[in-house]
């Protein structure tokens, strides 16, 4: 299934969290939390000013982001999880 998000909304694909402590424990899937990070798989187009211009988003296809913990709408997209959220939800962009 192909989704394409509108206006300022990114599609973002969550990250796999952690599956053990720095100590070495293991983490049940209960306990651990939402991953917060993740990588843009689609880009709306941008948002519409009041001039009625677009503006182009400044996150693009591919980048890894960070964004609220309780951001966007979840989606299930062929099985797999994924965010639909605003660009206002993104806090940074993750540069390797």
């Amino acid at each position: 299934m192909k989704l394409q998000p509108l206006n300022d909304r990114l599609l973002v694909k969550r990250l796999e969290s952690e599956e053990k402590t720095a100590g070495g424990l293991y983490i049940p899937d209960t306990a651990k939390e939402k991953p917060s990070k993740g990588q843009v798989v689609a880009a709306g187009p941008g948002k519409i000013d009041d001039n009625g211009n677009r503006v182009a988003l400044t996150v693009k296809k591919g980048d890894m982001v960070l964004f609220n913990k309780y951001a966007g709408t979840e989606v299930k997209l062929d099985g797999v999880d994924h965010l639909v959220l605003r660009e206002d939800d993104v806090l940074a962009i993750i540069e390797d």
